[in-house]
């Protein structure tokens, strides 16, 4: 019985042997058939991972000389070189920059300017801000309440006590505002 079971265990190892080398044959076949298209796979996956890893240390880079260029605007704002690293480098940071440069030095030109950006945040306030410093009205998404209390203060101003009232009126009693708006609307009745 021990010789009939030894004699199947040979049996087994070598059909699993046949088994793992008609495998390997097969998987060398495949291989040589398809060598270019495996490397092929190979070298753009490296590739693309070796590209990415580029493009990060220039992005980072770039933005290393960004905020060196901004830090340098901190102390010598009129610095054209900087400026024109912080621009070419960061240019998000560069018009925010600009947008408070600007407002600082209530430059209505460069708020203006500002205006056309992209960045809608940046544009919106850039246009409520000249409107405030040439003092008039504008259509602000983000100050809305702030531009309905400066057209009232402006109304009220010229003499036109009604149009005051109706901008008080659309600003909510619950904004932080709403206080403001009280007041102007009481001194308005009074001002009669």
């Amino acid at each position: 019985m021990s010789i009939k079971d030894d004699v199947k265990y040979v049996e087994k190892s070598l059909g699993n042997d046949e088994k793992l080398l008609e495998s390997t044959f097969k998987l060398e076949a495949l291989y040589k058939k398809h060598k270019f298209k495996i490397w092929a796979v190979i070298a753009a996956v490296v590739l693309y991972f070796a590209g990415q890893a580029v493009m990060t240390a220039m992005h980072e880079a770039k933005l290393v000389k960004a905020n060196e260029a901004f830090l340098t605007l901190q102390s010598k704002s009129d610095d054209a070189t900087a400026m024109k690293i912080l621009k070419d480098n960061n240019p998000a940071l560069f018009e925010l920059y600009s947008f408070a440069q600007a407002a600082k030095k209530q430059d209505v030109k460069a708020l203006e300017s500002l205006t056309q950006s992209t960045n809608s945040v940046l544009a919106d306030s850039s246009k409520y801000t000249a409107g405030v410093i040439n003092r008039k009205p504008v259509d602000s998404k983000l100050y809305k309440e702030m531009a309905l209390l400066q057209e009232a203060y402006l109304a009220i101003e010229a003499g036109d006590v009604t149009k005051a009232k109706d901008k008080l009126e659309l600003i909510d009693e619950r904004s932080p505002l709403g206080v403001i708006a009280s007041f102007l609307r009481h001194s308005t009745i009074k001002a009669k």
